[in-house]
């Protein structure tokens, strides 16, 4: 996909200055990594006469097969039935937008030290996208952009110009002019109004959008003729946070009317007094969940297998029930800074007692790591290569053996969900492999019949009714332990 950005000038104004706003040298090809794929910015022209620069965006189709089936999930809705035949590649969309977001961002916020003034005076502006999806056609483009100072040329794009009698087909030609914005008002325009006209997105919308709506749309959303329908489709019609949305604009266009700060309108409950809910991190979540599976298992000593820096192993000594705690990783940095941070040189001689920090390798049996109630291994596996998998089942589930094992991994489905995850890309650089949950159940239903175990399956973070839980959690547990409390559960209900 594909769009140009032009401006004139003179000798006094150079239409080079271009450059400087958008932070891109026009004698330089550059390419930046996106979502799902990579953006390059060239410059088909540049003199002080005219100069255009050429966002190219060339996506990774295998990206959008793997993780875009569907409405919000790789942009247009029959992406999930044609997917590897679809517009995704070539037509403007939310794609584009996110595109120029990240590799313009500092041209969309109006920010340009070298050239100040320029950045804030009005420029006289050509954009051109030769493909834009318009799902209501060129008379909703120009309703949606000449209320804001463009002059709009959306000419129909024919479904075939060897067969004009079938029509004109849902995407347009767009040209727009103008001589009254800036290049930030102009940036922060395309950014809302091209998954608007697409109306679709290829990431998860969730309550952040609502922010990213109202910064893009300062200055000229409040007072746009077509607000609601703009709003309702950038929230992917998520009727709750429209709902927000517009209650927000509302309090803007009163404060504007009004010649006052939204902060002066919006007073009736002191700042101080508000408490608003942060969402909880993921790792948070994440060892809130396995605390929860140990206290559920009655595990009163407790194997912290990869503990890094000792978040859970802290976390663990909060709790009396845990009797006794030990850390073990490979890296005797992450077991230093972890004894550090639990302060063991300052910790009393009772709570000492309870844990130990221990260096091991999990791909080697170790005989310090039989008898434990249980073992976790919280976001490990992945840091291991395939061929090795096998090692560390062994050595803790063959040889350790403890009655129950955690084990959380990411769920790669959900990496769609986070739209500044570059296509392709794990969560961490040191991830050797993510699975996705049929992947993950099936090797934790292998290891358990190999080992005699059972296992469950619960879902740490929100469960998204698409793609599942942002990390998946197994907890194995031995079969002789399920039999005991099979007996325990029959003895209550006879009692």
């Amino acid at each position: 996909m594909f769009l140009t950005i032009s401006t004139r000038g003179d000798a006094a104004h150079p239409a080079t200055d271009l450059g400087y706003l958008l932070h891109k040298h026009p004698d330089k090809a550059q390419k930046f990594s996106t979502s799902y794929g990579t953006a390059h910015v060239f410059y088909p022209e540049a003199d002080d006469l005219r100069c255009t620069a050429a966002l190219l965006l060339e996506t990774d189709t295998l990206a959008l097969v793997r993780r875009g089936r569907g409405k919000g999930r790789g942009g247009a809705p029959d992406a999930a039935l044609a997917q590897y035949v679809n517009d995704r590649p070539y037509a403007a969309s939310s794609l584009l937008a996110v595109a120029l977001s990240s590799v313009f961002s500092s041209a969309m916020r109006g920010v340009c030290h070298a050239r100040p003034e320029r950045a804030a005076a009005a420029l006289p502006l050509r954009i051109e996208v030769p493909a834009l999806p318009a799902r209501g056609g060129a008379e909703l483009v120009r309703r949606l952009f000449e209320p804001l100072g463009w002059t709009v040329t959306a000419e129909p794009v024919a479904l075939d110009t060897e067969f004009p009698e079938w029509g004109d087909s849902r995407y347009v030609r767009l040209v727009l002019d103008s001589q009254s914005l800036t290049l930030a008002e102009a940036l922060r325009h395309l950014y809302v109004l091209l998954p608007v006209l697409d109306d679709a997105k290829h990431y998860w919308v969730c309550a952040d959008e609502v922010d990213k709506l109202l910064r893009a749309g300062e200055g000229w959303l409040s007072g746009h003729p077509e607000q609601k329908l703009i709003t309702s489709r950038y929230l992917s019609r998520r009727w709750s946070l429209t709902r927000q949305a517009m209650d927000r604009l509302e309090l803007v266009r009163l404060a504007e009317a009004d010649d006052s700060e939204v902060e002066e309108i919006d007073n009736a409950v002191a700042e101080d007094t508000e408490d608003e809910e942060r969402p909880t991190p993921l790792a948070v979540q994440r060892r809130q969940a396995i605390l929860a599976a140990l206290r559920d298992s009655g595990a009163g000593r407790v194997l912290d297998l990869g503990c890094g820096q000792g978040e859970l192993v802290r976390e663990l000594l909060k709790d009396v029930r845990f009797t006794e705690i030990v850390g073990v990783d490979v890296s005797m940095r992450a077991l230093t800074i972890a004894s550090r941070r639990l302060k063991l040189d300052r910790m009393g001689e009772r709570q000492a007692a309870r844990v130990g920090l221990v260096q091991g390798s999990l791909a080697y049996t170790d005989k310090r790591l039989k008898g434990y109630d249980a073992a976790v291994l919280s976001e490990v596996i992945e840091h291991l290569d395939l061929p090795r998998l096998p090692a560390l089942e062994y050595a803790v589930f063959g040889h350790a053996r403890p009655r129950t094992v955690l084990v959380t991994t990411p769920n790669v489905e959900y990496n769609v969900r986070w739209e500044s995850l570059p296509a392709g890309h794990a969560r961490h650089g040191d991830h050797r492999f993510e699975w996705t949950r049929a992947e993950f159940r099936a090797w934790a239903h292998a290891v358990a019949e190999r080992h005699r175990y059972t296992v469950e399956f619960v879902p740490v973070g929100p469960d998204d009714p698409e793609v599942g839980p942002p990390t998946q959690m197994a907890v194995f547990v031995t079969g002789t332990e399920k039999e005991k409390d099979k007996e325990k559960e029959k003895e209550a209900k006879a009692a």
